[in-house]
C-alpha cells in the first residue's frame, strides 16, 4: 500500500504535496518523494526513509510551480531504497502508483528489446515506460495513457503528468483507491480523504477502470470504453482537525480516548434509549420481503483486527439471534472454494474498505449469486460500493496503523446487527431488546469510566515492559479480545504475544509458560468465570505473573494476581467492547515505553491493498 497526493491549480505546489503526504504517511514510509512540473521541465525529488528525510532535502526552497505529484512508498517490488523511490520518469512521463502490476515481468521482456532500460527494481516503472512507448508511435498523451492502461495487469492507481501539459494532470484507477478533491480554479489527487481536508470537503470516489483528466479549472472522468462519465461530488463530514493528533503524543492514544465518541456516533440514528427499535433498515433490502431468513449459509470474512471482531460477532449472532454463522479469514475463503450461492449472505468487515482479500471475496460471492453486506468505515471505498448494502461504523478517520476505533466501533454494530437479526427472525422478545438499547446507550459512559483509569494501565506496562513474551487468555466471546490483544503488542512492540483459549492451555501452549512469564487474563464476571479461575491457576503454578481483567466488585483476583484491572459490571454483550479498551492501552504504553513507532509499526501498513 502507498500513498498518492496530486495538485493543479493557483498555489505553489510543493507545500501542498508535502502537506498531503504528512497525511498519508500511514500508507506508507519506506521511502517518498515529488515531482513539480513547470515551463515543460520536471523537477523530482526523492528520499529512502520517512517523510521527514525528503522534507529535511528539499528544505525551505522547494521546486516551484503549479503542478505535481507525491508519493509515500511501502515496498512490494523492489526494496526501500532512493531509486525505488516515486515519482518514476521515462522521457515526457512521470508518474506514481498504489498497487501491483502484476504482468510487469512479460511488459519488461517486451520492453527490453527496443531499447527500453530500466533504473529501478520496480514494477511501476515499466508503467512510465509503457506509455513513453505509445508516444513515440504519435497520438495524443491521453489515447498513449488509454492504451497502456489496456496492457497492464493487476491493480493500481495512477497520477501521471506529461511534461509537454503543463496545464493538465492525469489519473487513472484499477484496485486501488483514488479520490478526486474539488476546489475552486484548484483540483486534488489523493489515496484517502484526509490528504484533501485542509482545501476541501467536495470529493469524487473514481471507480475501477475510470480514469480522469484534471485541470485547474475542473475535470473529466472517462469509463473505460473512453466515454465520458457523470460523476456526482460527495460532501465529506470529517474535519481537518479530527485527522490531527489533538494535543495527544501518539495518534494511536489519540484514537483509543476518542472510542467513547466513536461509538457513540455509531449508536446515533440506530438506536432511542428506552425503546425497542433498533434502526438498521439500510440492509433490508438484501432480505427481500419473503420468510425470513431466506439464507441457509452465513459467512462473516474479514481480515487481521477485522477478523477478531468477526469472530466476536459470531458470538453475538448465535448467542442473541440464534442463527449459525461460519467465520474465515478473507485470504483462505478465496481459495479454499467454499460453497457459496444465491441462498448465501456474506458479511464482510473492513476499515478501509479497501482491504485486497476482503474486497476479492465480495466479488467472487457475488458472482456465485450471494448477497453482501459489509460493516466499514471509509464512505463510498470499494468493498462499499460493491456490496448489496452497508452499514457505516462512522468512527471517523483512523490514522494509527494499529486499529483502535474501528475495532470497538465494529463490534458495536455488529452487536446491533444481531438483535436486530434476532428481531427480525421472531426469536427475541420487545423486553430483551428494549433492555439492549438501554445498556448501548450506556456504553460510551461506561467507556470513559474504563478510560479514566488509564494510569492503572499504566503502571502494569512499566513493570512488565522488559519481557520478551507475553500470553493472553480468555473463554467464550472474549476469547477474540485475547487474540485481538496479542496483535496489538505485537503489532506495535514487537514483542512475542499470542493469544490462546484458556481451555486450551493443557493441550500444549502451557509448555511456554517459564517463571516470570506475564500472562493476561480476562476474566470477567460471566457463566465462564469459574474456569477462567482454574486455568489462571494453572499458569500460577508456573509461576506466570498474571495480569488479570475482571468486573468490579468481583473480590477474586487480588490475591491470586499480580496485577487487576477492573471494567464496570455490565451485559455479557457489552464487556467484549469494554475489555478491549485496557489490552489497547497495555499495548500503547509498553511500546512507547521501548520506544518504538507507535503510529508507523515496522513493515505494517494501514490497509492491504495487496494480496
Amino acid at each position: 500500500m502507498c500513498g498518492i497526493v496530486g495538485y493543479i491549480g493557483y498555489r505553489e505546489v510543493t507545500p501542498v504535496l508535502l502537506e498531503g503526504l504528512k497525511r498519508l504517511e500511514y500508507r506508507g514510509y519506506d521511502s517518498a518523494g515529488i515531482a513539480v512540473l513547470t515551463d515543460h521541465q520536471v523537477a523530482i525529488q526523492r528520499a529512502e526513509g520517512k517523510l521527514s528525510r525528503l522534507i529535511s532535502k528539499i528544505g525551505k526552497k522547494g521546486p516551484k510551480g503549479r503542478v505535481g505529484i507525491g508519493h509515500t512508498r511501502w515496498a512490494t517490488h523492489g526494496k526501500p531504497s532512493e531509486t525505488n523511490a516515486h515519482p518514476h520518469q521515462a522521457g515526457r512521463v512521470v508518474l506514481v502508483h498504489n498497487g501491483i502490476i502484476e504482468n510487469y515481468h512479460a511488459l519488461k521482456e517486451e520492453l527490453q528489446p527496443h531499447g527500453v532500460r530500466l533504473k529501478s527494481q520496480t514494477d511501476t516503472e515499466i508503467a512510465c515506460h509503457l506509455i513513453n512507448r505509445y508516444l513515440k508511435k504519435g497520438g495524443s498523451f491521453l489515447e498513449a495513457f488509454q492504451k497502456a492502461l489496456k496492457e497492464l495487469e493487476g491493480t493500481y492507481a495512477l497520477a501521471v503528468l506529461d511534461t509537454d501539459e503543463p496545464d493538465k494532470l492525469y489519473a487513472a484507477k484499477k484496485g486501488s483507491p483514488l479520490i478526486i478533491g474539488l476546489g475552486t480554479n484548484e483540483n486534488f489527487l489523493a489515496s484517502d480523504i484526509p490528504a484533501v481536508l485542509p482545501y476541501t470537503k467536495k470529493v469524487i470516489f473514481l471507480e475501477d477502470d475510470e480514469m480522469a483528466v484534471l485541470t485547474g479549472q475542473g475535470i473529466t472522468v472517462l469509463g473505460k470504453n473512453g466515454k465520458e462519465v457523470k460523476k456526482s461530488a460527495k460532501e465529506v463530514q470529517w474535519s481537518a482537525e479530527m485527522a490531527e493528533k489533538g494535543g495527544y503524543k501518539h495518534f494511536m492514544l489519540k484514537e483509543i480516548f476518542e472510542q467513547p465518541r466513536a461509538v457513540g456516533d455509531t449508536l446515533i440514528g440506530r438506536i432511542l434509549k428506552g425503546s425497542e427499535k433498533i434502526d438498521l433498515s439500510v440492509i433490508d433490502p438484501v432480505f427481500g420481503k419473503g420468510k425470513f431468513p431466506f439464507f441457509n449459509r452465513f459467512y462473516l470474512v474479514a481480515c487481521g483486527t477485522s477478523w477478531h471482531a468477526a469472530m466476536a460477532g459470531k458470538y453475538f449472532i448465535e448467542a442473541i439471534a440464534k442463527i449459525p454463522v461460519s467465520v474465515d479469514t478473507a485470504s483462505e475463503f478465496r481459495y479454499r472454494e467454499p460453497f457459496v450461492d444465491r441462498k448465501t449472505l456474506l458479511l464482510v468487515i473492513s476499515q478501509s474498505g479497501e482491504t485486497a482479500d476482503t474486497l476479492a471475496c465480495v466479488q467472487e460471492a457475488r458472482k456465485k449469486g450471494a448477497k453482501v453486506i459489509s460493516i466499514c468505515n471509509a464512505i463510498d471505498s470499494s468493498i462499499p460500493r460493491s456490496s448489496h448494502a452497508t452499514l457505516y461504523t462512522n468512527a471517523g478517520p483512523e490514522i494509527g496503523v494499529a486499529s483502535t476505533k474501528a475495532f470497538t466501533t465494529q463490534l458495536t454494530l455488529l452487536l446491533m446487527l444481531s438483535l436486530y437479526l434476532g428481531k427480525k427472525n421472531g426469536w427475541l422478545k420487545p423486553s430483551y431488546i428494549k433492555k439492549a438499547v438501554n445498556q448501548l446507550a450506556r456504553l460510551p459512559h461506561l467507556m470513559e469510566d474504563v478510560l479514566e483509569k488509564s494510569g492503572q494501565i499504566m503502571a502494569i506496562a512499566r513493570k512488565f515492559y522488559q519481557h520478551r513474551d507475553f500470553y493472553f487468555i480468555a473463554r467464550g466471546v472474549h476469547h477474540p479480545i485475547a487474540l485481538e490483544g496479542a496483535l496489538k503488542l505485537k503489532e506495535i512492540s514487537y514483542i512475542h504475544a499470542e493469544g490462546y483459549s484458556a481451555g486450551e492451555m493443557k493441550h500444549g501452549p502451557i509448555a511456554l509458560i517459564e517463571p516470570g512469564t506475564p500472562v493476561v487474563a480476562l476474566a470477567l464476571k460471566d457463566r465462564v468465570c469459574e474456569k477462567m479461575i482454574s486455568n489462571i491457576e494453572e499458569v500460577q503454578a508456573r509461576e506466570a505473573k498474571i495480569i488479570a481483567v475482571a468486573t468490579d466488585g468481583d473480590p477474586r483476583f487480588e490475591e491470586k494476581c499480580d496485577s487487576v484491572f477492573y471494567i464496570p459490571k455490565s451485559e455479557w454483550y457489552l464487556t467484549p467492547i469494554l475489555a478491549s479498551l485496557p489490552l489497547q492501552l497495555l499495548a500503547y504504553y509498553v511500546a512507547d515505553l521501548k520506544g518504538t513507532d507507535v503510529d508507523q509499526p515496522r513493515n505494517l501498513a494501514k490497509s492491504v491493498t495487496v494480496e
